[in-house]
């Protein structure tokens, strides 16, 4: 069993700003997500994209601002289950919760936050009929260890951030590397882009376009895709392969948070935005893109107040009847749970003679 002080299920930006914010009130904070790193969909989807409207970054690539959140939350040593969805929640006698995954790991809080951004991502999965006889048996729709494809031929569908950037990381990984798309052009960050060309022209990735994966051959493993090409003359053939990446990207859904018996409303979670962001479960908040009020505004800024509101609700519920004066990190500082401090230098008092 793990116990902190607030589970947070969602581990993108809103629920990463949320360690920080919790931190500063002595509070432990473990983060449940389905993805295998933290991030959400900054670091699954567009970890390549800037970002405009951070407050004090002009610019910031997604994938940058995550590394930043981790930075900031780090002295604050919170936990991880990563690649393990929320499945069930129980309330137990004491007002405490319990959150179990679909892996069975279980995780016990007073408070839960459920910082899902859209959902959980379920990958977008291409029409192939026999495509689900192959999944975990060469056929995978997330890179979660890349040392799998060490040696082995892999062959990558898709044309945005993800497919690329993965086809050139296994560039040198795999003994053979495919990318298919569709089309000729590639949606993607230019940078890329350019570098699949460069390794195209050394031979060290296969580009076949425009084309598409129509079936998968193999027994008990995948052996071969089926390609449909319509380059000049259309024409079908097959690449030997021991893996198949679909990467057409993630589609969000609550999943089973839906079930807890949380008042929804369009595929977002209802909360009391007038005073703490708490669902009609106490003890239960909603914060970041997943939850819904009057005058909503999915943006990572507005989940960082949302985190910040609901850290102060939280606080009462873990301690009850004590009172929190809040200071300003400029005067207090910040003590991490790891001992290490930050604080502003202080003034020095010296006589001008």
């Amino acid at each position: 069993m793990i116990k902190t002080d607030i589970l947070i299920i969602g581990a993108g930006p809103t629920g990463l700003f949320t360690v920080f914010e919790a931190g500063l009130l002595k509070l432990r904070c473990h983060l449940i997500d389905a993805l295998p790193q933290p991030g959400g969909q900054c670091s699954e989807i567009y970890p390549k994209k800037p970002i405009y409207d951070i407050p004090a970054y002009p610019e910031i690539l997604a994938g940058d601002l995550t590394e930043k959140l981790l930075e900031q939350g780090k002295q604050f040593e919170p936990g991880f289950t990563l690649g393990e969805r929320a499945e069930t929640i129980e309330k137990q006698e004491d007002g405490s919760f319990i959150v179990t995954t679909n892996k069975g790991t279980q995780h016990q809080a007073p408070v839960v936050a459920i910082a899902g951004g859209l959902g959980s991502f379920e990958p977008r999965k291409p029409l192939i009929h026999n495509i689900a006889d192959f999944e975990d048996k060469g056929v995978e729709y997330i890179i979660r260890n890349p040392e799998m494809y060490r040696d082995k031929k892999v062959v990558i569908a898709g044309g945005g951030d993800s497919a690329l950037d993965w086809s050139i990381f296994l560039s040198d990984v795999a003994s053979e590397v495919t990318l298919i798309h569709r089309r000729n052009e590639f949606r993607g960050h230019l940078d890329s882009v350019e570098k699949v060309q460069e390794l195209k022209n050394q031979g060290k990735i296969n580009l076949v376009t425009p084309a598409e994966v129509i079936g998968l051959v193999g027994d008990h493993h995948l052996k071969a895709v089926v390609v449909k090409q319509a380059q000049h003359i259309e024409r079908e053939f097959e690449i030997e392969c021991d893996h198949f990446i679909p990467l057409f990207g993630l589609s969000p859904k609550l999943g089973p948070i839906a079930n807890w018996g949380l008042e929804i409303e369009k595929n977002a979670i209802k909360v009391n935005n007038a005073l703490d962001y708490q669902t009609n479960i106490p003890g239960i908040f909603a914060i970041g893109d997943v939850n819904t009020y009057p005058g909503k505004l999915k943006l990572i800024l507005c989940g960082f107040h949302e985190a910040t509101i609901m850290c102060q609700a939280a606080y009462k519920i873990i301690n009850p009847g004590k009172k929190y004066v809040m200071k300003y990190t400029t005067v207090s500082g910040i003590d991490g749970f790891d001992g290490t401090r930050k604080e502003a230098p202080k003034a020095v008092v010296k006589k001008i003679e």
